[in-house]
């Protein structure tokens, strides 16, 4: 009997949620391209998937410090390949903003209005995570907490946010780069590493490529909206250059085959951005511009359209809170004693099969994060559901950034 109730709850479970995912289709307007939501969401769960397989929380002497599978086994940096998807959050980044700002303009929005609407939905949810990483920090320092472990925990914790600040920055400009060649950014990327590690420059010089790397991607976007890269030629452009252009850079200039910053090394890829960093978005963008028609025909599915949308709408919690969500995972499992994949040293391949088996886990403390801080992402105006779905479906994913990816 109870097996027979389980299984009819399992099938009311599953009707239940194919309702739901046709009505998400339903309400989804039929000209939305589809295949920038997916985008933004593959994005922002390859930085998610990233940080959670790269990011190590080692217990020493009663602290705790970070570190990385990619510097005891840097034979990894595939790895980084794979989930190092920030170049994708730009070039959707600059199709949405600069597409946006042209409809705006015809509606006759000015553009601090038009400013102020997308950065407030930039950094609402920013403040819930400051608000609990500040007492959480003053409680742990107040308990006699190790200063070198909280100040892991928070720089762990707020390192998205320089994501959001180049973000807001070149979303502020928008109007400035939209018609930018991306050749122009680039040259100065070109120049700054030639200037750098060719003629033995200032180290300091290489943060002008905060803005320039992560402007190339951000004129593709703009390069897409005006229809220059509608063509599947450019995407084949983009990503044979790329990947031709990186590849180059790593064997023959000897910059680090990891795409993502290593513990102790000389040199990060991505702090600032590297020439080979930049290189490998712009393979990164061609490879998305090629898929953009196979994602529109698999989002024509009511259930994993709904998935795609559910991730959209709830971007800036999943990427504010997910390093707090491993961080919490490691803190609480500590007592238990230093686990494997968890509070060890990273550096074999038992670490690296612990820590997969750890990821459900990091999941579910996520999902606890997500239902408690949500709501810090949904416009606080209260609204009848219907229209509140209408314009969650119509106007918020549309106008959405890759960062709510």
């Amino acid at each position: 009997m109870d097996g027979n109730r389980i299984g009819t709850g399992i099938r009311q479970g599953i009707v239940g949620i194919r309702r739901g995912a046709t009505r998400v289709d339903a309400a989804t307007p039929p000209d939305r391209d589809r295949a920038v939501d997916a985008l933004r969401a593959f994005a922002i769960l390859g930085v998610v998937m990233g940080h959670w397989l790269v990011t190590a929380l080692v217990a020493d002497s009663g602290a705790l410090h970070t570190a990385s599978p990619l510097q005891h086994m840097p034979w990894l940096a595939p790895i980084s390949w794979v989930f190092q998807t920030l170049a994708v959050f730009f070039l959707v980044g600059g199709h949405v903003a600069t597409r946006g700002h042209a409809s705006a303009r015809a509606r006759g929005t000015t553009y601090g209005q038009w400013l102020t609407a997308r950065l407030s939905r930039l950094f609402r949810p920013v403040a819930a995570v400051l608000t609990l990483w500040t007492v959480v920090a003053i409680a742990l320092l107040l308990s006699g907490a190790d200063f070198e472990t909280v100040r892991a925990l928070v720089k762990l914790a707020l390192s998205p946010m320089w994501f959001l600040v180049v973000f807001a920055g070149l979303t502020a400009a928008t109007p400035l780069v939209a018609r930018l060649n991306p050749l122009w950014p680039l040259a100065v990327v070109l120049h700054v590493d030639l200037i750098r590690f060719g003629l033995g420059g200032p180290s300091w010089l290489g943060w002008v490529n905060v803005a320039a790397g992560w402007l190339v991607p951000y004129t593709l976007g703009a390069a897409w909206t005006r229809g220059e890269l509608d063509r599947a030629r450019a995407g084949w452009v983009l990503l044979a250059g790329g990947t031709a252009a990186t590849a180059a850079l790593v064997l023959l200039a000897r910059y680090p085959a990891s795409m993502v910053g290593v513990p102790g090394g000389t040199i990060s890829n991505l702090d600032p951005p590297t020439l080979a960093a930049v290189t490998f978005g712009l393979a990164q963008c061609g490879l998305a511009l090629l898929l953009r028609d196979r994602l529109r025909r698999t989002m024509r599915r009511p259930l994993v359209w709904s998935a795609v949308a559910l991730v959209n709408l709830s971007a800036m919690t999943i990427f504010l809170w997910h390093q707090t969500a491993l961080m919490a995972t490691t803190a609480t499992m500590l007592p238990a004693g230093h686990l494997p994949g968890l509070h060890t040293l990273p550096d074999d391949l038992t670490w690296v099969a612990a820590r997969v088996a750890w990821l459900p886990v990091f999941a579910l403390a996520l999902t606890i994060c997500w239902t408690a801080f949500r709501t810090y992402e949904q416009d606080p105006r209260p609204r009848p559901i219907r229209t509140r779905m209408r314009l969650r479906f119509r106007t918020r994913i549309r106008a959405k950034s890759p960062h709510r990816a």
